[in-house]
């Protein structure tokens, strides 16, 4: 069994009146490794420079302490929302699209968010990214994902725009809208549904924070001559099974549907 690889994915809330809210999704692009041409939220793996940032209180907006690992992932949830999509939430003093589009550059370039927070005089603020869940699959696989979700407001700065590498398009949608679509695997689905019981922000917290962020690894039964791939019943997802045929699997030679890359 290959060691997961820590990762964060946020799931943006905007606020529709009359509605509920709508969440930006992302199309991964054809030639990616894992979940071609599927809809994901924006997120990735964390790096060096994300655990190092969770150490930097002068780059970081002060607040009640949060664990140092948690930190470093609404970190790297904070920086591939602004790599993938171009909207940067949790970050204080940011103002202006010129310096939004600069830092997006700046991180396309390769350089560490924390030199590039350093440069535009800004600081993380991780307290308005808040835990949602945690996925672990547990596959024989070259590749797998510890993923931790997170739900966040949209800001209103910036539109997002697909940085045409990992995300080909953009779409904006209410959860339902998106389960529509029938263009997204197992742990997606599943989250969508679970966010998809919020009404509003408001609710959607109130929702994460009456679980608790207990980690998920899939696991499979037989019922009646079919396979049924399962996930806990104690964490308010309105659907805790699914038959395994009914579920959309493209990861390569590893065909498992409980893993991708993070969303």
């Amino acid at each position: 069994m290959y060691p997961p690889i820590p990762a964060a994915t946020l799931i943006l809330l905007r606020e529709v009146p009359g509605g509920p809210p709508h969440i930006p999704m992302v199309g991964r692009g054809a030639h990616m490794a894992f979940a071609a041409n599927r809809m994901v939220f924006p997120g990735g793996r964390v790096d060096d420079d994300d655990r190092l940032l969770a150490s930097r209180g002068d780059l970081l907006v002060e607040g009640p302490e949060i664990e140092a690992d948690d930190l470093a992932h609404r970190i790297t949830a904070i920086r591939e929302t602004i790599e993938e999509i171009g909207l940067a939430p949790g970050i204080e003093g940011l103002d202006n699209i010129d310096t939004l589009d600069a830092v997006r550059t700046a991180l396309h370039a390769g350089e560490p968010l924390s030199l590039i927070l350093e440069r535009y005089y800004l600081r993380l603020d991780p307290h308005g990214i808040h835990p949602f869940a945690r996925w672990l699959p547990e596959h024989e696989l070259k590749r797998r994902f510890d993923t931790r979700f997170y739900i966040a407001r949209a800001p209103e700065l910036g539109e997002a725009v697909a940085d045409g590498t990992e995300s080909t398009h953009i779409i904006w949608g209410s959860a339902a809208e998106h389960m529509s679509t029938g263009s997204m695997i197992f742990p997606t689905v599943r989250n969508l549904e679970r966010i998809g019981l919020a009404t509003d922000f408001e609710s959607a917290l109130a929702f994460a924070r009456s679980y608790p962020i207990d980690i998920v690894t899939p696991w499979f039964e037989d019922r009646d001559g079919e396979r049924w791939l399962h996930i806990p019943a104690h964490l308010g997802y309105p659907v805790d099974c699914q038959r395994l045929s009914d579920i959309q699997r493209d990861y390569g030679t590893s065909n498992s549907p409980a893993t991708r890359e993070p969303g």
